[in-house]
């Protein structure tokens, strides 16, 4: 089978990759990004890296002529790149979708888009299932363009299936592991890792009473798997996760714990102070998995304590080797 992940050189493109890879697929992966995270396979018969964008049309339409399935992963990502550009958030992640989608629909190709938690916004009923309403903020805060993009994209998936195209939608739900993104920016872990490893003072954002469920990356990559090869999933919106419910304050001292020459501390921070007054945070963040467990048949099998160990030790080698 052949197989082209946008944005495959990233964090959830590269593990995806590597699963294909094992499987003894032709993966193609379209990324305008670094290498990095992909140099390991670059060698392994049946990769194939183009360093390009979404918005190169003949290419994109190309690509998707010679491959089987399809797996949407380029998007801006990040707080801090949301709020500080929304422009380019909302540009990548709605027309760079639907670029995508017009190339999948041409030839016929499977699609499994990769969406957010974010899309459920503040909604307090929690456990939020894959039907729960959307609740959001002013579009004058530019904290909801992210999830008001990938909501978008979503829209587009379901349109397209109507007139025919096989999709399916992942709702990721706060996921990690060795590879993650940029230390010090992103997501809660690389902010936290970056930290501890300067020896500096974990910043917990607010009280640190808010809650999220971590997903260590090899159970998100086996859904992603099976979202693919499943006829079942096809048309579906699922929430690829764990009901674990974590707070970021536990999550810091879990951290501090593990990380062995820890000289760190935890202090709390206002979320203004970090992220500007733009920012609005979430409470609790918890996915009903029933719908991955019986359609994609996935079970999450690594606990946070194990995942985190894996992870601190994946970046504690990386920063020896510099």
């Amino acid at each position: 089978m052949r197989v082209l992940i946008t944005g495959g050189a990233g964090f959830l493109g590269s593990h995806l990759s590597d699963a294909f890879i094992a499987r003894g697929d032709e993966v193609y992966v379209l990324d305008t990004g670094s290498i990095v995270k992909v140099r390991h396979l670059l060698s392994k018969a049946g990769f194939h890296y183009v360093h390009d964008t979404i918005f190169n049309l003949e290419l994109l339409d190309g690509l998707a002529a010679k491959v089987d399935l399809i797996y949407h992963l380029a998007a801006v990502v990040g707080v801090e790149h949301y709020v500080a550009d929304p422009y380019e958030t909302l540009n990548v992640n709605v027309n760079g979708t639907q670029n995508m989608l017009k190339a999948a629909y041409k030839y016929n190709k499977r699609v499994v888009f990769g969406s957010t938690s974010e899309v459920y916004g503040r909604n307090p009923k929690v456990p939020w299932s894959e039907r729960d309403d959307r609740v959001l903020g002013a579009t004058t805060v530019d904290r909801w363009c992210y999830s008001t993009s990938k909501a978008v994209g979503e829209h587009f998936c379901f349109a397209y299936h109507k007139m025919g195209l096989p999709v399916v939608v992942l709702r990721f739900f706060n996921v990690y592991g060795p590879r993650l993104d940029r230390l010090d920016v992103g997501r809660v872990f690389t902010i936290f890792m970056g930290q501890l490893l300067r020896g500096a003072d974990l910043t917990v954002v607010g009280d640190g009473t808010q809650t999220r469920c971590f997903t260590y990356i090899s159970d998100v990559v086996e859904a992603m798997v099976q979202a693919g090869l499943r006829p079942e999933a096809d048309g579906e919106a699922i929430n690829v996760g764990t009901e674990v419910e974590t707070s970021i304050l536990d999550f810091a001292r879990l951290m501090v714990k593990l990380y062995g020459p820890n000289k760190s501390e935890i202090k709390l921070v206002s979320q203004e102070q970090i992220y500007g007054p733009s920012y609005e945070d979430i409470p609790r963040r918890v996915p009903d998995t029933t719908k991955m467990r019986t359609l994609l048949g996935v079970k999450p099998k690594v606990s946070l304590e194990q995942g985190l160990k894996l992870t601190i030790e994946w970046f504690e080698n990386a920063q020896a080797r510099g």
